[in-house]
């Protein structure tokens, strides 16, 4: 039986199973496994190369990135996460080969599928209060209205959400669809409402107040490009796990 040296501790690979049972997560690290079995597979039929060049590339910006100045500092962090340099570099190599499949499969199809889908990436900065009482709601709206309190300060003293008191019901860029349909109508109705005080607005949460600040229009960025690929290659790579389930 295979015994892993942790510390100088000798653990089981049974035992290591038999936790992560214990905890619930065997399911999803046979999951992985399955998954980068399914990428493996996709990238070797489709003739994706990685280069010893790109990967050294790659442990450079993870060096940089963790401050690991010399080589001594390096090894000193695998041997505390407990892989060695063939390891990490192997790692390295199945990140790097699922990046490219991705943007093999789906480099061209990102633009039209952002075209057909343009709606959806259009964004709005808000600010928002949620309170649980309609009729709070509405006191804070009229007192908002007749300028006895501003919005922040409001947002400030009665949103349910703590972190958000502490940004005055600040939720930064916010897209079409993380919004529920009937609030989404609201605030990306036209004309647009900006600077307006909405609500109330009643969701599970609460009793939304909104005030929309500023209007983005959807672009495809390169950040967006690379969003919507990471989207439909995990969307590709659920189906093909279920293909491999049920087949």
């Amino acid at each position: 039986m295979e015994v892993i040296d942790y510390h100088g501790l000798e653990i089981k690979t049974a035992e290591i199973v038999e936790f992560l049972k214990q905890q619930m997560s065997l399911k999803e690290v046979c999951h992985r496994i399955v998954c980068e079995r399914i990428i493996e597979q996709a990238a070797t039929s489709r003739s994706v190369v990685v280069t010893p060049e790109e990967i050294q590339t790659e442990t450079e910006e993870i060096r940089h990135a963790r401050r690991l100045e010399k080589a001594s500092d390096t090894l000193a962090w695998l041997k505390e996460e407990m892989i060695t340099v063939d390891e990490w570099e192997i790692a390295i190599k199945k990140r790097l080969v699922s990046q490219k499949l991705a943007q093999q499969l789906f480099e061209q199809e990102a633009e039209p599928y952002f075209n057909q889908n343009r709606l959806d990436f259009e964004q709005l900065i808000v600010y928002q209060i949620i309170v649980p009482y309609q009729r709070l709601a509405q006191e804070i709206f009229y007192q908002i209205e007749e300028e006895e309190i501003c919005f922040y300060e409001a947002a400030h003293l009665y949103n349910l959400n703590e972190q958000h008191r502490y940004v005055c019901g600040y939720q930064g860029k916010i897209n079409r669809w993380s919004f529920e349909p009937n609030v989404a109508a609201i605030l990306f109705r036209d004309p647009l409402p900006l600077g307006e005080l909405l609500g109330p607005i009643q969701t599970e949460q609460g009793y939304h107040l909104f005030k929309v600040e500023e209007y983005i229009k959807a672009e495809l960025t390169l950040e967006r490009k690379q969003e919507i690929i990471d989207k439909l290659f995990k969307q590709w790579l659920s189906n093909e796990f279920n293909y491999a389930l049920h087949s």
